[in-house]
């Protein structure tokens, strides 16, 4: 997928579940597809096919064809947002961005989708769809590798086996469960993930998971800038990120 369409696919989807929940919030009138619509001012078909996906992501839920509401993933979401080591993330990320100068985000998997909880302040200007909830594929992004670092092919192959590569992420991307094991094989051996160009062009990120005191992989930290931005000493970069991934770590545990 163009990277600039599913931008603006996310976009279009966070509109649509923020109206949702205000209206929630505010004890209004729940709406539906052409009610979305006209509020909005996208078109119906647009409208009925993002509600259908993220009535599939779980962020609303419709009854009977009825009027959408948020739906349980939202509700875990939001509960995950109020985990103290999920707060205390902001200022992590903040100083990611001090040290090495590039956006900086925080990142859960559900399923074969990365899932942002966090982002640094100067993530949101160089792309407005860049917020709490956006949903971007595992296999092609630094913080979806590092999600999958403990897998080993068969749960990879489990795990993506209904997946179309095919026309999804940027020119770097893996096209098939292969070659994303060849990638990951590649980054673990090392100690952290880069992804370059793989969802969008001309974009490296690095990343790290982010474990609890019995070592699970709670999140993924990773740092994103365009490849010029990103200096040669990657493997400095990623001592920094490990160190505030030790960090959240340790206060997940602590919580």
């Amino acid at each position: 997928m163009d990277s600039s369409a599913e931008a603006s696919s996310l976009a279009q989807g966070l509109r649509i579940v923020r109206l949702v929940v205000d209206r929630e919030k505010r004890g209004r009138q729940l709406l539906g597809v052409s009610q979305l619509s006209a509020e909005l001012g996208m078109d119906q078909s647009r409208v009925s096919r993002l509600t259908q996906e993220l009535c599939d992501l779980g962020l609303l839920e419709r009854v009977d064809r009825g009027p959408f509401r948020t739906g349980p993933r939202f509700f875990s979401l939001a509960a995950s947002l109020n985990t103290g080591w999920v707060r205390e993330a902001k200022p992590e990320l903040e100083s990611l961005v001090s040290a090495l100068g590039l956006r900086a985000r925080l990142s859960v998997r559900d399923g074969y989708r990365a899932i942002l909880l966090r982002a640094s302040s100067n993530d949101a200007g160089l792309g407005g769809f860049v917020a709490p909830g956006m949903v971007t594929p595992v296999w092609c992004t630094g913080a979806g590798r590092a999600l999958l670092w403990d897998h080993d092919l068969p749960a990879l192959e489990l795990l993506l086996r209904d997946v179309n590569f095919i026309g999804v992420g940027g020119p770097g991307a893996a096209h098939s469960i292969d070659e994303l094991w060849g990638l990951l094989a590649r980054d673990v051996a090392r100690g952290y993930i880069t992804s370059d160009g793989e969802f969008e062009h001309d974009i490296v990120e690095l990343a790290v998971p982010v474990r609890d005191a019995g070592g699970n992989i709670l999140a993924a930290l990773s740092v994103l800038g365009r490849r010029a931005e990103v200096s040669d000493d990657t493997a400095g970069i990623a001592a920094v990120l490990r160190g505030a991934a030790d960090r959240l770590g340790s206060l997940a545990a602590a919580g």
